[in-house]
């Protein structure tokens, strides 16, 4: 977990999220579709808040949590530089694996964007997602996110000396056999876990939760360049939004979700 922490101490997650905006616009887009109207909402690993804060505009009651400290205190600025802290019933420095200051039943969504990317053993995964059918209603909606372990193979077949170890057919074909990922190169992304697709129903659903939608939080977009989004960019605003309203669309065909780095898991917690 301390790599964890380190690591997300000195990146900038809010700054991805802007430079990556495909991924936020896609999920924001399938988050409000299954919200419920209103409520008490949890936004568990949630960073610097990004999305918590447009929960909070939107009119939720927010509790997050998330393991980094400087990342709470972020997210508690923003809140506050905003004018959205009344929206806030707390932030809180937590384990997604414990959420003990957290009671049974108390949110009628929650959200853990974050913390299953980073759980490389099995119990740890297994331990954040019963925590988060413990803290949520009865029928209530997660969003949960996943990497793909498909796409991150594609990745490291294309760009193998930035994504070291995988630039051997050696450590390709472990990382393909354990989903377990280690950054050779000091400061880069933490040891993470990346699922396969067709792991990822049964293994909430194991846990308790329906299935109502898997979303692959790039869509295809994720296979354009930045010339190729210029194209696009370069004929006017009414064309990039109807890019826009495609990948949205396309993001839940489940023949395309192997070409997204990111994943958004969407089901209700069962009675």
């Amino acid at each position: 977990m301390k790599k964890v922490m380190d690591y997300y101490s000195t990146f900038d997650e809010w700054g991805r999220l802007d430079r990556e905006p495909l991924e936020f616009q896609i999920n924001w887009h399938y988050i409000q579709k299954y919200l419920p109207e209103n409520g008490n909402i949890l936004d568990n690993g949630a960073g610097p808040g990004k999305y918590a804060m447009k929960l909070a505009e939107k009119g939720f009651q927010v509790t997050l949590t998330d393991l980094t400290p400087k990342l709470v205190k972020v997210a508690e600025n923003k809140a506050k530089e905003l004018q959205l802290f009344n929206q806030f019933n707390g932030f809180h420095i937590m384990n997604a694996k414990d959420l003990k200051l957290l009671k049974d039943n108390e949110f009628d969504a929650s959200l853990m964007m974050g913390p299953m990317y980073h759980l490389q053993n099995e119990q740890d995964r297994d331990a954040a997602v019963k925590e988060l059918y413990r803290v949520t209603k009865d029928k209530g909606v997660v969003f949960v996110a996943f990497m793909s372990r498909i796409r991150h193979t594609i990745s490291s077949l294309l760009h193998p000396e930035a994504w070291k170890p995988n630039n051997t057919m050696d450590k390709i074909e472990e990382f393909v056999a354990t989903g377990d990922f280690n950054h050779q190169d000091e400061g880069r992304f933490t040891g993470a876990y990346y699922f396969d697709i067709q792991e990822i129903n049964p293994f909430m659903e194991s846990n308790g939760f329906e299935t109502l939608s898997v979303v692959g939080s790039s869509s295809i977009g994720s296979l354009l360049s930045k010339e190729q989004w210029d194209y696009w960019t370069d004929k006017g605003q009414a064309e990039v939004d109807r890019l826009i309203e495609l990948l949205k669309k396309t993001a839940i065909d489940p023949y395309t979700l192997g070409v997204s780095s990111h994943l958004l898991y969407i089901g209700r917690k069962k009675g």
